[in-house]
């Protein structure tokens, strides 16, 4: 339990690192409501899960949670064709990491939402709610997503029905900004 359990918190805390970036590198687009309301939430969430730990005599292991962090800033060194600013790419790659990682999130409130049947220590429905959270949480970072993938991969574009080879002829994708 307690590996399980800070091996969640270290994803938590990349996961804060990543959004409160993602918000700060968009605040003055439209996007920018919805990441910062959800670098609170995720920030929370990361407090919550440290309570949770209280609860369950779970101590923190600072080394994986330092790990996590790292790793985080690690991943913003990939190769995404520009050398000093942030691509297009960028955006889709992040919100994917993003909703992967509140996914998790998902998968750890419903292992600790079991466990609360036969723990006293936990608060079920505590648990419920945080759990509702991580679900709404997925679905508004889908749309930043997909949005964020039209934006990236057809503004620009030409996409024809298909000839009479039977495939669709297809430009390259244009520059565009997801959150502008």
């Amino acid at each position: 339990m307690a590996i399980y359990l800070n091996d969640h918190l270290a994803g938590a805390g990349s996961g804060v690192s990543l959004i409160r970036r993602m918000a700060r590198a968009h605040r003055n687009r439209h996007a920018a409501e919805p990441l910062a309301e959800l670098a609170a939430e995720i920030a929370e969430d990361r407090d919550s899960l440290r309570e949770f730990m209280t609860a369950l005599d779970v101590t923190e292991r600072w080394p994986r949670v330092a790990v996590g962090r790292l790793a985080e800033k690690a991943a913003r060194l990939k190769f995404n064709g520009r050398l000093v600013r942030r691509s297009p790419l960028s955006d889709v790659l992040e919100l994917e990491a993003m909703r992967l990682g509140v996914e998790g999130k998902a998968s750890l409130w419903r292992s600790l939402r079991a466990l609360a049947v036969t723990d006293s220590r936990l608060d079920p429905s505590a648990v419920d709610r945080l759990l509702d959270r991580a679900v709404r949480q997925e679905a508004v970072l889908e749309g930043l997503r997909v949005q964020a993938a039209r934006r990236t991969f057809t503004t620009g574009t030409t996409v024809a029905a298909p000839g009479r080879s039977g495939r669709a002829r297809h430009s390259l994708p244009g520059r565009a900004g997801w959150a502008s």
